[in-house]
């Protein structure tokens, strides 16, 4: 279930709702195209900004049209355990294979606290946990040690690692055996390399089928991952030239996979940054 390219799927919007029915096109667009996993309602799924109900209605989209043909790992997280606990259960209940689940933001939690925080969650709701760690989003770090003790937990099976710090995933895994999925398009290869499994995948939206194969050639075919690691090297980092998703939105509105809205906070790609971004989509070959 926690290997391969796992899309972190955009969040569709249509006259200030969201699109459901675009969501499910996308769904079948990425099972068509082999991608190995589905996340609804991260951070690149504009999480923050959708309602409750609009986020387990989301899952519930998602969950339906994979219709188990490949695992939805459903994003659940929050800095409120009560409202985390509210998700997981919610997840569980629809169908989702396993859940995502961010360290608490802007509370900034005690390494002790997250410890409480996911052992509860995972206490209570038995369905697979990833942990997420984003410490540029979050303002916390999950340091290796308190993922080594989460790892004792039975459903607490996988961590993505979005930290940028190669050392400390390197740290990880030499502590615990957890599946550790990259966090960042661009540390996939240095990952696998690594012992990592997969990415959880933001690039995804736009190759689909590239950061499938780039993982899946590894390491029968270093040499091949390594080729589309490098290809697709500049569009890693210039899908983050502003806040996420609205690169990647910008990126799939050029290659007409979508139209570009998004909700406030967020707001429309400079033309600068649409610029850089159109020249790196041709260079690929994507537009």
């Amino acid at each position: 279930m926690f290997e391969g390219a796992i899309v972190a799927l955009v969040t569709p919007f249509k006259d200030g709702a969201v699109d459901y029915d675009r969501l499910a096109e996308l769904v079948e667009f990425h099972i068509e195209k082999g991608t190995n996993g589905i996340l609804p309602c991260g951070t690149t799924g504009e999480s923050p900004t959708l309602s409750h109900d609009e986020h387990n209605k989301v899952v519930e989209t998602v969950v339906k049209k994979v219709d188990r043909r490949i695992p939805v790992i459903a994003g659940a997280g929050s800095n409120s355990t009560e409202e985390a606990l509210s998700l997981t259960r919610h997840a569980k209940e629809v169908g989702a294979d396993a859940v995502l689940s961010i360290t608490p933001y802007y509370n900034k939690p005690m390494q002790k606290g997250m410890i409480g925080h996911f052992t509860r969650i995972a206490t209570e709701v038995d369905i697979p946990i990833v942990l997420y760690n984003v410490p540029g989003r979050t303002g916390v770090n999950l340091l290796p040690e308190t993922v080594a003790e989460l790892s004792r937990v039975k459903n607490i099976v996988a961590v993505k690692e979005a930290s940028g710090n190669i050392s400390q995933i390197c740290d990880i895994i030499s502590r615990c055996d957890i599946t550790v999925l990259s966090g960042d398009d661009s540390m996939t290869f240095p990952l696998l390399a690594a012992g990592g499994k997969g990415v959880i995948s933001v690039a995804a939206n736009v190759i689909p089928s590239e950061m499938a194969e780039l993982v899946s050639s590894f390491p029968a075919n270093i040499a091949r991952s390594r080729e589309l690691h490098y290809k697709y090297w500049r569009l890693f980092k210039d899908l983050f030239i502003e806040t996420n998703p609205i690169p990647v939105k910008a990126a799939m509105e050029m290659m007409g996979l979508l139209d570009f809205k998004v909700r406030l906070p967020l707001s429309e790609m400079s033309e600068a940054n649409k610029q850089v971004l159109r020249s790196t989509l041709s260079g690929c070959g994507l537009i």
